[in-house]
């Protein structure tokens, strides 16, 4: 009896764990979430989104397209340096950014310098595996007329529990013939927060 009494808690210790573990709630991906305060990626896509908006509507485009006898202008996302105070994936915006030009329809999109490594590589492969018909030629690749570059930097202003945080994006497009600069865009983000016995 006495044994059955000991093994009884220790039988039940696996139920305990079962009940106490991780509740996930799936949400949609457009669902804005606060939880930190940092950057996330809803301010990522909605940035993005809202900066190439406001480019592709700007003068450049059409003197482009002109100057090209009607061809739509290509473009390359360069590096986008995160100069913040934190962490962010400046990869996660960047792809953002090249699918809100690619979606719009109003650009040729080249692909990006370690994407290109790889086709180049494929390339090669090609020119001894595969059947002269179906074989890429070198030399071929679209280059790019525009080049989009920038920044990711912070301010922030905190004093015990509470901290103010600006985001603040900056984003320019280069000619890529001669270095000058077709559009600057500019996207400030402002979030307050307010921690209850926490230090920052």
């Amino acid at each position: 009896m006495k044994k059955h009494l000991f093994l009884a808690p220790l039988l039940a210790l696996p139920l305990l764990a079962a009940c106490g573990g991780t509740k996930v709630k799936r949400l949609d991906t457009n669902t804005v979430v606060d939880i930190s305060g940092k950057w996330n990626d809803t301010d990522s896509r909605l940035t993005a989104e809202e900066m190439i908006s406001d480019c592709l509507s700007r003068p450049w485009i059409s003197e482009a397209a002109s100057a090209a006898a009607g061809n739509k202008p290509s473009v390359i996302v360069g590096t986008v340096r995160n100069e913040s105070n934190e962490h962010i994936n400046t990869r996660v915006f960047v792809e953002d950014l090249q699918r809100a030009l690619i979606n719009s329809g109003r650009v040729k999109f080249v692909a990006a310098k370690d994407e290109r490594g790889e086709v180049r590589e494929e390339r090669l492969d090609q020119d001894t595996n595969a059947s002269e018909e179906t074989k890429k030629a070198h030399g071929q690749e679209t280059g790019a007329d525009f080049m989009l570059s920038g920044n990711i930097s912070t301010i922030e202003d905190k004093e015990g529990g509470k901290s103010v945080i600006l985001y603040q994006v900056n984003l320019k497009l280069l000619s890529m013939k001669n270095n000058e600069i077709a559009w600057v865009g500019q996207k400030k983000i402002k979030k307050s927060l307010k921690r209850s016995g926490s230090t920052w």
